[in-house]
């Protein structure tokens, strides 16, 4: 069986897999806990899903996260993106044409890169069921079959924050992102230091401070963690800050990431020049899973970390795509930060599990997991 490439269509002797049909259809997502950033406190995960159905019935599902801090997509917006722009130019068309269709709908609507790649994502997983083959193997195959999911800490005492610490590593996780840039400035230094303490020298500890840091607070908090060993500080100023992230990458050994910088290749290179060490790349900002991995190609030449990332909260539809392209790239230095584990409640049949600390890449067709159309509906918001 041959092997989809992500920048081709499918052979011309497979019967055409025509579109019938595409629903936008936004979700709330609780999370079992509010999670507090630098720019706001998420209690529920704000998606878009996109259903695509085939004159056969065939269904793909694809997903994207809300993000009005980053992408500037909201939840209305994501939904007429899909609705009134997207869905329409895709009925009646072949589906595995994909790039070609990709390539036009970019014409279609600029911008709304959430909408794109939740499109691109429905579309994967359409040639999926209907092949057979999962997504990595739509894009050249896997590199590995299983990914060590990061876990974010970020409760209000530093105590509570130990004690999840240990838990987490109890239970096999072997990667920690402390949330930075939202309380007292000691309380947090004291955080990554006891963090440090209870978990020994071996587990990799981050920080991310989603733009919540002024320069001196990041230069005091990475100057007073040293012990902490952080392996890197994610995005601690705005992202048009970039005199700003290079005086501090000339001024600490810690390396320094990028986030919500990063929304093209041109952010990348930009990024690379002002001294960052990596950059997170998530599907949202970059418009999908071919702009990923040329996002990797173009990091992996510039010698760049990559910390693969859902956004903070996808459901294990979003989640496993994120696993798909984390075994498809090589340099995944940084870690996988998988955000399902923060829901109350999933739109699939059987949530991505995780055994040991370990996400095994998805087996099945497509992106992998079942989705519950009656969880989508119990879950659905006008």
């Amino acid at each position: 069986m041959q092997i989809l490439s992500p920048d081709r269509p499918s052979t011309l002797d497979r019967p055409p897999l025509v579109i019938r049909r595409v629903d936008a259809i936004p979700v709330a997502l609780p999370l079992r806990k509010p999670v507090r950033m630098a720019a706001e406190t998420v209690t529920h995960a704000r998606n878009i899903l996109v259903r695509v159905e085939a004159a056969d019935g065939t269904v793909g599902w694809g997903e994207a996260a809300s993000a009005p801090t980053m992408t500037g997509d909201t939840l209305p917006g994501l939904n007429a993106a899909v609705r009134d722009h997207l869905g329409p130019p895709l009925i009646g068309e072949d589906a595995w044409t994909r790039p070609a269709l990709m390539r036009r709908l970019r014409t279609v609507l600029h911008h709304n890169t959430g909408a794109h790649s939740a499109v691109e994502m429905a579309l994967f997983d359409l040639a999926g069921q209907a092949s057979g083959l999962p997504l990595v193997d739509l894009v050249g195959g896997a590199l590995r079959r299983e990914v060590k999911p990061m876990w974010l800490i970020g409760n209000a005492a530093p105590e509570e924050d130990v004690a999840e610490a240990q838990a987490k590593a109890r239970a096999g996780i072997r990667f920690f992102k402390l949330k930075v840039g939202v309380k007292r400035l000691d309380t947090e230094i004291a955080t990554a230091l006891a963090v440090r303490k209870a978990l020994g020298a071996e587990a990799p500890i981050c920080a991310d401070a989603n733009c919540g840091f002024s320069h001196s607070a990041a230069r005091r908090y990475l100057d007073a963690t040293r012990e902490a060993g952080l392996a890197f500080l994610e995005q601690p100023f705005d992202p048009d800050d970039m005199k700003g992230l290079a005086a501090l990458a000339r001024a600490t050994p810690v390396p320094l990431g990028a986030d919500e910088g990063i929304h093209s290749l041109r952010d990348i290179e930009d990024h690379a020049a002002a001294g960052c060490g990596g950059v997170s790349l998530k599907l949202i900002k970059l418009g999908g899973f071919a702009a990923a991995l040329a996002a990797a190609s173009l990091c992996r030449r510039l010698g760049l970390a990559i910390n693969v990332a859902a956004k903070m909260s996808e459901s294990s539809l979003g989640t496993a795509a994120t696993v798909h392209l984390a075994c498809a790239v090589d340099n995944v230095d940084w870690g996988v930060s998988l955000t399902h584990f923060y829901l109350a409640e999933d739109v699939v049949r059987v949530p991505l599990p995780m055994h040991d600390g370990l996400v095994a890449l998805p087996a099945r067709p497509g992106v992998g997991v079942e989705v519950d159309e009656a969880a989508v509906a119990r879950l659905r918001v006008d």
